[in-house]
């Protein structure tokens, strides 16, 4: 049973209309947001808190960035939608920009994450059938255990959290899971002629934060080149700065054949999301095949060119880095008996929790969001910390401490 806490009247009275009208099929903090700026996020009783969350590194340039806000608010008046039956002057200036920016021939707008990731999955077996030319209907795509693409049938069928599954098949067939973190394992899967591609996350977030070991990212690469499968990398939560470079694969000067991006790709502004791949794999997709109403709208341009400048005008990848390991550091030097491991890159981090009580790190997130900082439980004892990526060493500092007076309440 999971520990409760008092909430005012105030603060009782938006949950209870979410507890009434809408599926229950989150399970939030108590606490309810009504305004964010930068690192910080304000509840309707006007208590302010650090986003150690930042809506699972969406808002990596922070809430309600002013630059973004106001390409958003420029276009908004100007125009918002005209679907795909239409061009729009926005479409192609952003194209254009996106595919520079990340050294790509070709991108193929999306709203949702997962919207892009059945995107990747599609072109991968497109590609597969036409030019690497496996018979019909026997193409494979590789993906890892413990791995989290996003919440749709077709994404789920290759999901291994039984939460994701359970009721909700019968599930598409063609995917092969393979341990995480493991070259060996994916070579083995590569003696199948019929794979297509590897779809993995550089570090799994759902999962806990989970890092590999240095050197998977370039493994993975040649691998792909050897046997001729695409490396299909999900930098939803990874991209965009998070972990101290603009993409997680760029640790390792690894670049993949197809890049999927969401989250952040709108600072958390609405959602956008995209794949990027060269021409010998975006033009197998031809028209009608695949689209999105919304996907390329003009909002989404305006507002994505914008979110983009910002992360490389404000230096966000420097700087996660460097916070991060003033975090890591921090959180270490608290020495908790309560804390097995710190691990992370970037502004991407997690602490596992080592505890009698099974829900010690729920009662842990309770004790910080009262002492000012807001995150989130993993898969039970996993607790990420991901603020927004303009952070300052000072505002590190403060959250080291609020994580070691909130640790008191663990005995």
């Amino acid at each position: 049973m999971h520990t409760t806490i008092a909430t005012t009247a105030n603060t009782q009275h938006f949950i209870d209309l979410e507890e009434k009208y809408g599926a229950h099929n989150y399970h939030p903090l108590p606490v309810v947001l009504e305004k964010g700026e930068g690192v910080f996020v304000w509840d309707v009783d006007g208590k302010r808190y650090y986003d150690f969350l930042s809506g699972y590194s969406a808002v990596n340039q922070g809430h309600c960035h002013p630059k973004i806000v106001a390409a958003l608010t420029a276009q908004a008046q100007q125009l918002t939608l005209t679907s795909r039956a239409f061009h729009s002057n926005q479409l192609g200036v952003y194209e254009k920009f996106i595919t520079s920016y990340f050294g790509y021939d070709k991108v193929l707008p999306m709203n949702t994450g997962v919207e892009a990731v059945e995107t990747a999955l599609k072109l991968s077996r497109k590609w597969g059938y036409e030019v690497k030319k496996v018979a019909e209907n026997e193409a494979v795509i590789v993906v890892c255990e413990g791995n989290f693409h996003g919440r749709t049938t077709g994404v789920v069928a290759f999901s291994s959290d039984p939460t994701a599954k359970t009721n909700f098949g019968p599930f598409t067939s063609g995917y092969m899971a393979i341990p995480n973190n493991d070259l060996l394992a994916l070579e083995k899967a590569f003696q199948n002629t019929n794979v297509v591609a590897f779809m993995f996350e550089p570090i799994q977030g759902e999962a806990g934060v989970v890092v590999p070991d240095d050197g998977y990212y370039q493994g993975i690469r040649n691998l792909c080149n050897e046997y001729n499968v695409l490396m299909v990398a999900d930098e939803i939560q990874t991209g965009l700065a998070r972990t101290g470079r603009m993409l997680c694969c760029d640790h390792e000067n690894v670049r993949p054949d197809v890049l999927i991006l969401g989250k952040a790709l709108s600072g958390g502004i609405l959602p956008v999301s995209a794949v990027l791949a060269d021409d010998a794999i975006m033009m197998t997709i031809k028209p009608g095949e695949h689209g999105s109403t919304y996907g390329g709208n003009p909002l989404a341009c305006a507002v994505a060119i914008k979110a983009l400048e910002v992360l490389k005008e404000e230096n966000m990848a420097a700087n996660a880095e460097a916070m991060g390991e003033l975090l890591r550091k921090g959180i270490k030097e608290l020495n908790s008996p309560f804390i097995a491991v710190v691990r992370g890159k970037g502004l991407l981090n997690a602490i596992v929790i080592q505890h009698s009580n099974r829900e010690a790190a729920w009662d842990l997130c309770l004790a910080l969001k009262e002492n000012g900082l807001l995150a989130k439980p993993t898969h039970g004892d996993k607790i990420r910390f991901a603020p927004p990526l303009l952070i300052n060493q000072q505002q590190v500092m403060e959250c080291v401490e609020i994580i070691g007076e909130s640790l008191k309440v663990l005995g």
